[in-house]
């Protein structure tokens, strides 16, 4: 677990001022890197002997050596993330840009994964009725991916990939249906004019999207996913592998709230399907 995910974790067992100075530093990491150990203390509101704790707490010498390791952490993932592919480039160069981008971009989805929003989506998804996903272009095959992962559990679900396929089910959806709408940019007009309409009909919608985009301002729930990648100039890659693993993430999590009744389900699952093998 790198460290800005350590500090964003809502349930690690802190004190009160530890998660204020927590906040601080996962909010603007950047900033704290130029903060006095009294600019930190007055901006989370705690004393500067409650900064040096927080810091030894942690393994760390004092607060010197809790920039200087956040400011490894910073340096790793951000350089990275701005390694396009020029049109010279080889075939090693290009396979070595790509997998550095996508490693950087997993571990900056990891450490701005809002905690909270990701177990109340889980729970939304585990007491929905239904569970409609919603995906156009790149994002499309992730919302089948999503569907061939969530058809395990015994909850309706169906992928649309068709913008009028979607918008005539989420005419349909209630306050007891969940749709979940996935785009990387989240500036998708049709994607959000159908989040605004699920809406209007009382429907759950959690957005997979990139934070403050129009889509993400639209769904009441949103787990965001920023890549820092120019979709404008190469069709989405690393960021349609961080949507991925948030789905992972999230048939885990629904496995687990679901509990032994579905461990029971998935057994009978396994031997329906085992007869489709030799």
């Amino acid at each position: 677990m790198t460290l800005l995910t350590d500090l964003a974790d809502p349930l690690s067992k802190r004190s009160k001022s530890a998660h204020k100075i927590a906040a601080c530093v996962v909010a603007n990491p950047e900033t704290i890197l130029a903060s006095t150990t009294a600019s930190l203390a007055a901006q989370a509101g705690v004393s500067e002997p409650t900064v040096n704790r927080f810091c030894t707490g942690l393994g760390y010498k004092g607060f010197p050596d809790f920039k200087l390791s956040l400011a490894a952490e910073l340096a790793r993932k951000q350089p990275r993330m701005t390694r396009d592919i020029d049109p010279d480039d080889s075939a090693a160069k290009v396979a070595a840009k790509i997998f550095e981008s996508t490693q950087a971009s997993l571990s900056n989805t990891q450490d701005h994964l809002d905690l909270a929003a990701l177990q109340d989506v889980v729970t939304a998804m585990s007491n929905a009725r239904s569970i409609a996903l919603c995906g156009l272009g790149a994002s499309a095959s992730v919302a089948l991916d999503a569907q061939h992962k969530l058809l395990r559990f015994p909850i309706p679900i169906m992928a649309h990939t068709d913008i009028i396929n979607q918008r005539v089910v989420a005419a349909g959806l209630g306050a007891d249906d969940l749709l979940i709408c996935i785009s990387y940019t989240g500036r998708t007009t049709a994607m959000i004019e159908l989040a605004e309409l699920a809406v209007s009909r009382g429907c759950q919608v959690a957005g997979i999207t990139s934070p403050h985009s129009p889509l993400a301002n639209t769904c009441p729930l949103v787990l965001g996913v920023e890549s820092g990648e120019d979709t404008d100039r190469y069709t989405p890659m690393t960021s349609r592998i961080a949507q991925l693993v948030i789905v992972d993430i999230l048939a885990t999590c629904l496995a687990l709230e679901q509990g032994e009744a579905f461990a029971d389900h998935l057994q009978e699952v396994k031997r329906n399907l085992s007869q489709t093998r030799q």
